[in-house]
């Protein structure tokens, strides 16, 4: 039985079927699930019947006069996730099966492949639903750019972090904005020529290496690039994508959107394997043993004294629901929500830890301490 299962039903049009599977195989590979057996995608199927314990979607791709198409026999839509897509948004009555006509579609002219590769890895669980960006910058330099940034991203169904827009009056900028920065997929950093200059922008970068965050340098035109960012992934603006004020022009912010939105993936992927494989060396440092991943990433630890507990790695900042999501999965056993508590609001720290208190079955642990949490675990 496969972890991660997507069926492909409808009319593709010429190359959307292969473009999906090749981006899907690389998605695998980043995550390091194997390809066709803990990974599938089956085209056509003549029913689709995942088991429960699979995580699974259906992608179904309408085409012109298909709105009378039949899907019974093929899939339920009530106990499986299903992204119909279509052509544009007045073309779904005509182009989408009325049994699916009431889901929001995914639609190629506001989103090609890359867009709804990341959508089918959010249904399936390996990215999160939350699509959240920081953007770091020097406002002497790049405040246009990145204001014109913070709309484009916000259109394109992404929550940007911009300093001039997302801290509360009244509270600690730096303390707010370090919160922040821990739950972002991606840090956007505006490289201008003074970008290393400034002590803030200069730890937002490093900050946001040390929590393993992808970081997209979007290379300002005849930029020499610095040493601290040649392994970043980057976009370089031509001379004629930006003006003598500083505003993004032509494709740039098209090229940027496109390129984070394959980064994304790729830098989740990263971050999540990070703090998975700290936790296989926390638990093997006390002699306990990691018996198998599941889906979601759940992973089914042994520690001595034949002692079992279920822990899901949580990448970002958590709140309850992932204790919930936890328990929920463990179906019955112990659970634990390992997370990096460092950068997190103390107030946030402090609700987490009353929240592990009062909810029975499920645990929080901080995953520079896990080795330590988990040679004293009592709770089993």
């Amino acid at each position: 039985m496969a972890l991660y299962e997507i069926a492909a039903f409808g009319n593709p049009m010429s190359g959307q079927l292969e473009a999906l599977q090749a981006s899907l195989q690389e998605a695998a590979a980043a995550f390091k699930i194997p390809w066709g057996t803990d990974f599938k995608l089956t085209i056509q199927p003549e029913i689709f019947q995942p088991s429960q314990r699979t995580s699974a979607v259906v992608v179904y791709f309408g085409s012109p006069g298909d709105s009378g198409g039949d899907i019974s026999g093929l899939f339920d839509p009530a106990s499986v996730t299903v992204i119909p897509v279509a052509s544009t948004e007045t073309e779904v009555a005509n182009e989408v099966p009325s049994a699916l006509q009431f889901i929001n579609c995914h639609l190629t002219d506001r989103g090609g492949n890359d867009r709804l590769v990341a959508t089918v890895l959010e249904c399936l669980g390996l990215l999160r639903r939350q699509r959240r960006i920081f953007l770091s910058y020097r406002r002497t330099e790049a405040k246009m750019a990145a204001i014109q940034l913070f709309d484009a991203l916000s259109a394109r169904g992404y929550e940007v972090f911009l300093d001039t827009h997302g801290v509360a009056r009244a509270v600690d900028f730096q303390e707010a904005l370090w919160h922040k920065l821990c739950d972002v997929d991606v840090m956007i950093m505006l490289e201008t020529p003074t970008y290393f200059k400034s002590r803030w922008t200069t730890e937002e970068f490093g900050r946001a290496l040390s929590k393993n965050i992808g970081v997209l340098r979007v290379q300002w035109p005849d930029l020499t690039p610095s040493k601290e960012t040649q392994t970043s992934s980057r976009v370089e603006l031509l001379a004629e994508e930006i003006d003598a004020k500083g505003v993004l022009c032509g494709n740039a912010l098209d090229r940027i959107c496109d390129q984070l939105e394959r980064f994304r993936s790729l830098s989740h992927a990263v971050r999540r394997l990070s703090i998975m494989t700290q936790l296989q060396a926390a638990v093997e440092s006390i002699s306990g043993r990691v018996r198998g991943v599941g889906p979601h990433f759940t992973m089914h630890v042994e520690l001595p004294g034949n002692r079992e507990l279920n822990i899901s790695p949580v990448v970002g900042v958590p709140d309850s629901s992932a204790l919930h999501d936890a328990a929920r999965r463990a179906g019955g056993r112990h659970s634990a929500v390992l997370y990096d508590h460092v950068g997190v609001l103390p107030s946030w720290n402090d609700h987490l830890s009353w929240l592990g208190s009062n909810i029975k079955g499920a645990y929080w642990i901080r995953s520079s301490q896990a080795a330590w949490d988990l040679a004293g675990w009592s709770q089993i």
